[in-house]
């Protein structure tokens, strides 16, 4: 890892400061207060790494300089390399957290996310999946201390989902599920299935940044609104009313079906946030293509091949293909707590990878 020079390190805590005297200027507008508030708190983390960093060296420096003085005690020579020993332990962590603090973020992810699960390969069996993948991200959701809000969902007649949408918010929702996107393969024998047979089906998740109002500007001649019946599994979830809507957005061909509340207006607000959040989504894949040329599709065909992570039941394991991790914990991480383990590894895989773009570079 290249490292990173005392200069650096020095502007990093300089800017902290000078951003600290800006906040407690008088007649501060509150507007410039909240923007140099933000800015505060995302560098005040580098720079508590970044003043760890010099700690360190600058105590190294002198234990060194102390072990190699000629006129130093015996003992006190022996005492300061010792120490200097553990100091040479400790930095290379010090520095590598420093880097990481330093590498460019995405700018979604501090946001809250948008969470599609739809089912894939594998007919009544894809859906009951769906299901399980839907309450194991309410319930990490949960256990995370974020707020789970289902917008739409469409049930399947054997139990599960056809495909349902939830909104997920709270701190750093996006940054640590957006390794979430992709197939998710299944294989256990269905509770249809007489002769003990394992099948394998699959469903696809889909996790997206929230657009704000000021993110996508939707101009109304873009759009064509339908309003029409409910139709559901029954009970209350249908009504005689034409409070169902469905919105097509011209340009880009998109369409959002939102029919689960009984009123027209709260129906149209929810379609329209998720219309906001896939219009987004696109424009940040179209800048992200630009930059780096043209990537693979998020979520792809639901096929059974394309796979990120498989769910095996006759073995209790899951795994994630991507970095070849198994865990043999299939309970612990369909009940919600037990992908933290997975998240994680993820996410370290992910700022393994940046540093090490970042020494080639």
């Amino acid at each position: 890892m290249k490292t990173i020079s005392l200069d650096r390190i020095v502007s990093i805590e300089a800017k902290k400061h000078e951003l600290a005297e800006a906040m407690a200027a008088p007649n501060l507008a509150p507007e410039d207060f909240v923007r140099l508030s933000k800015e505060y708190a995302q560098i005040e983390p580098v720079a508590a790494a970044a003043r760890e960093v010099r700690r360190l060296r600058a105590e190294l420096e002198v234990l060194i300089g102390l072990s190699h003085d000629a006129s130093a005690e015996p003992e006190l020579k022996e005492l300061a390399a010792t120490e200097a020993e553990e100091i040479k332990e400790k930095l290379p962590e010090a520095e590598r957290a420093l880097a990481l603090r330093l590498l460019p973020r995405d700018a979604a992810d501090d946001r809250a996310a948008m969470l599609e699960v739809r089912a894939g390969t594998g007919g009544d069996e894809a859906a009951l999946f769906a299901g399980d993948l839907l309450r194991m991200y309410q319930r990490f959701a949960e256990e995370q201390g974020w707020r789970f809000e289902l917008i739409s969902a469409s049930g399947a007649d054997v139990g599960g989902y056809k495909e349902a949408v939830a909104s997920i918010s709270g701190a750093g929702v996006f940054a640590k599920l957006k390794f979430e996107s992709g197939v998710h393969r299944v294989q256990r024998v269905p509770v249809t299935e007489s002769g003990g047979r394992i099948h394998t089906s699959a469903a696809t998740v889909a996790v997206l940044p929230e657009a704000e109002d000021v993110d996508v500007q939707i101009d109304d001649k873009d759009l064509r609104i339908d309003v029409y019946r409910s139709s559901g599994p029954g009970g209350q979830s249908v009504n005689t009313t034409d409070s169902a809507v469905r919105i097509t957005h011209l340009p880009t061909g998109l369409v959002v079906i939102q029919q689960d509340e009984k009123s027209q207006h709260k129906n149209k607000a929810k379609a329209l946030k998720v219309l906001r959040t896939r219009l987004f989504e696109l424009e940040r894949e179209r800048l992200a293509s630009e930059r780096a040329g043209a990537r693979k599709s998020m979520v792809g065909s639901g096929d059974r091949s394309e796979r990120i992570r498989t769910y095996n039941f006759p073995q209790g394991r899951v795994t994630d293909h991507r970095i070849n991790l198994t865990l043999h914990k299939l309970d612990a991480i369909l009940e919600g707590p037990g992908l933290r383990e997975l998240v994680d590894a993820l996410v370290a895989e992910d700022e393994a990878e940046r540093l090490s773009s970042l020494e080639e570079a």
